[in-house]
């Protein structure tokens, strides 16, 4: 079977604006960078998200702000731009999880990939923030369950940590999240001691890595922690953030993840549990060159994962 990727030139019309990291140019170098990969995925649009399926994230005051945002072309804060556009596109940012899990659960694919803009996973309950404006990983771990999947593990790789991902299932055993990130970095969540609370307590797993941690590092958090948390847990499908401005010429962090680690990385998170369905969320990355470069890594080993 082959893999699903979920692209779409909608995501082009949340403008942000040339000087703003997170810009059109990120995903047109990547749709040029994977174009003469497309013979071998199943290419979809997305659907757009409905405001019940973005609600069961989000609360009233996030989802009319963003459209009130949109409509008055207004910043929600300073890193976070709207366009008149956006409060759409969002929409289908957030459907690409949805259609990708409508097509796994009728046999379609087992592995995707939705290369979406805006990213998800700081945005939280009531603020979206940090470039995010709806979270669609978490979007995705509560329609997954609602069509019949019970226990999605959510691996966010981004080199900021995703608290708004971490806040939606902090108290929730039915969904683990595990994050590996640069420690003492935006949005300055994801500590160790953060584990859970009440009946989600450990089922939360943070690895903050050091200012200029390299694959070794890195790696090491994927071989020896990430297995027996996903045997332990025992998933029946695996949901990933993935973040790729933990590369080392990102200009926003300073971590020093090389391609081959990237690939590595990847390469250990199809192996976990290989029977069973996993989705991949474009989250960061702003060294244009090198996301795309990434991106055509994790499709490659999602391709030759399924031979």
């Amino acid at each position: 079977m082959k893999p699903i990727l979920i692209k779409d030139d909608i995501y082009l019309k949340h403008d942000t604006g040339a000087h703003h990291p997170e810009n059109i140019k990120r995903l047109i170098a990547i749709y040029e960078k994977i174009a003469s990969l497309e013979d071998k995925l199943n290419v979809l649009a997305p659907v757009r998200a409905n405001k019940e399926q973005i609600l069961s994230v989000h609360s009233k005051v996030l989802y009319y702000g963003v459209e009130e945002a949109s409509r008055l072309e207004q910043s929600i804060d300073a890193d976070t731009v709207c366009s008149k556009d956006s409060f759409e596109v969002a929409h289908y940012a957030a459907g690409a999880g949805i259609i990708a899990l409508d097509k796994i659960k009728k046999g379609v694919s087992n592995l995707a990939f939705c290369a979406v803009r805006p990213p998800g996973h700081h945005a939280t309950k009531y603020n979206s923030m940090g470039f995010c404006l709806f979270n669609n990983i978490a979007i995705a771990a509560k329609y997954a369950q609602s069509i019949g999947f019970k226990k999605p593990f959510i691996i966010d790789f981004d080199v900021h940590h995703g608290n708004g991902t971490q806040e939606a299932f902090y108290s929730d055993n039915t969904v683990f999240y595990f994050s590996t990130h640069q420690a003492f970095a935006y949005p300055g969540t994801g500590n160790p001691d953060e584990t859970g609370l009440g009946k989600g307590e450990g089922f939360t797993f943070n690895y903050p890595l050091m200012p200029n941690s390299t694959d070794k590092e890195l790696l090491e958090v994927y071989t020896e922690e990430l297995p027996p948390l996903v045997e332990k847990f025992n998933p029946d499908i695996i949901l990933v953030s993935a973040g790729y401005d933990l590369h080392e010429s990102d200009p926003l962090a300073q971590l020093d993840i090389t391609h081959s680690g990237v690939k590595e990385m990847v390469k250990i998170i199809l192996n976990q549990k290989p029977g069973i369905p996993k989705i991949f969320f474009l989250e960061g990355g702003y060294d244009i060159k090198a996301l795309a470069k990434n991106v055509e890594i994790t499709l490659n080993e999602m391709i030759g994962f399924g031979v």
